[in-house]
Order: structure tokens, then C-alpha cells, then sequence
């Protein structure tokens, strides 16, 4: 099935598809994720791709790097989210967002989360950015 074909029928075809969107969207880091579930909970890493992934990433109603910046803004909303946080920094990154876009991103929700979360938020986007060499980050 092709990404974007929410047409799957069975168990294993939303498992495949959403595996395809993971690796496109979250890489090497968001695979890590569905196997740190392995010894834990295999069901859950199997409903994050086969569910998340399969069906609601793969729809086409919004681009990839929409989705990322609708997610970075509810991971933090939510709070408490870092380590979600931190493979989404690094999917927005993926899906073609600029640090200055998720920089002005995580700034914006400042009004509407407050500062405590939009401050955790940049923490961890900084930390992101380091890791992969993108600071400093250019000021608007």
C-alpha cells in the first residue's frame, strides 16, 4: 500500500504503511521508540505505527510538515511531554521545518501555553538542534 492510501484492510497493512510514514517522518529515532516498547508493551509500539502512523499520519489533508507544527504546539500544551518533544523537534526537522520556524513555533505558544511550557519546549529543541549542529539558531 502506498503512503497516503488510508485504505488499509488488515492489521498488518496499517503496520506496514505506518512503518513506511515513520521512517520517513521520524527516522532512526522514532523506530528506537517502537522498540524500547518490545519488552514492555509490543501492543502499544504496534497501535503507535499501525494506528498514528498507518492511519492518521498518512492521511493527506495535511502536509507533513503542518502536522509536525500542529504536534510540536500540543506536546507543548500538554507538558510533561519532553522526551515526545524531542522526536518531533527532530521529525519537524525531517519534514523540511527551519529551527527558526520551530523556534518562532515554540515562541507563539508561549501565549497561549505560558512561559514554563514554551521554555521546556525550547530547551528541548535546543538540545535537538545541538546534537545535530543547527546553533546557534538565527534571531528573528
Amino acid at each position: 500500500m502506498a503512503v497516503g492510501d488510508v485504505g488499509a484492510q488488515t492489521r498488518q497493512d496499517r503496520f506496514e504503511r505506518g512503518m513506511e510514514v515513520l521512517g520517513a517522518v521520524d527516522g532512526e529515532v522514532g523506530e528506537k521508540v517502537i522498540s524500547s516498547l518490545a519488552d514492555i508493551s509490543p501492543e502499544l509500539g504496534h497501535q503507535v505505527v499501525a494506528w498514528g502512523f498507518g492511519e492518521i499520519y498518512s492521511r493527506p489533508g495535511l502536509a507533513p510538515r503542518d502536522r509536525q507544527l500542529v504536534t510540536l504546539g500540543m506536546l507543548t500544551a500538554l507538558g510533561g511531554c519532553e522526551p515526545q518533544l524531542e522526536v518531533h523537534v527532530n521529525a519537524a526537522l525531517n519534514v523540511g521545518l527551519t529551527p527558526t520556524e520551530i523556534v518562532e513555533a515554540l515562541l507563539h505558544s508561549a501565549v497561549y501555553c505560558g512561559f514554563p511550557k514554551a521554555l521546556n519546549a525550547t530547551f528541548v529543541a535546543k538540545k535537538v538542534f545541538g546534537e545535530r549542529g543547527l546553533l546557534p539558531v538565527e534571531a528573528q
